[in-house]
């Protein structure tokens, strides 16, 4: 029993000094996928909205020398700069302009197109149902058996005094 615990406890001391040795644990070095960076969700995101005008920080965060260079510009007097530079500042700054904000989205044709197409397909499920699933219709809804009742509550001078037989005309045969 000593020995088998001995023979354990080797084994895993054995087994800590490989992985420490590789620097990782045994499973991610046997998986061999790239660990994707989680974005830390408690900073400040950018955000384009047409009621709110100035987000919270900048579209662009990281800049090149070129961009570095035109933010060292931008603190002199815009005068001097180019209508290009002001507007790859304003881009800089913001992702959309205003009028792009505002453009219609055509987004409305797939939610109508969808919404069209399962209207259509509940209604070929009812018309299967109503040939494949519902007992026939009853023969008491057929309108010759509806006048045939009709015919018989006025001979029996059903509710004669508010009712159908009094509205009838027994004398000439039709309804008054």
């Amino acid at each position: 029993m000593l020995r088998m615990t001995a023979w354990r406890l080797g084994s895993l001391l054995s087994r800590r000094a490989t992985v420490a040795a590789t620097g990782g644990s045994v499973r991610m070095a046997s998986q061999g996928h790239h660990v994707s960076t989680q974005t830390d969700m408690s900073l400040v995101m950018y955000y384009d909205r047409i009621d709110t005008p100035l987000p919270d920080r900048p579209y662009q965060d990281t800049l090149s020398a070129v961009e570095k260079s035109l933010k060292q510009k931008e603190k002199g007097p815009w005068t001097q700069l180019s209508k290009e530079e002001k507007l790859a500042l304003y881009r800089l700054m913001f992702r959309k302009t205003y009028a792009e904000m505002k453009t219609p989205s055509h987004e409305w044709k797939t939610v109508l197109g969808g919404v069209l197409f399962f209207i259509g397909f509940t209604g070929l499920v009812v018309l299967w149902q109503r040939y494949n699933v519902f007992p026939p219709r009853p023969h008491t809804l057929e309108d010759e058996w509806k006048a045939q009742q009709l015919q018989r509550m006025i001979d029996m001078r059903i509710n004669p005094i508010e009712g159908l037989s009094a509205k009838w005309d027994y004398d000439k045969g039709q309804w008054k």
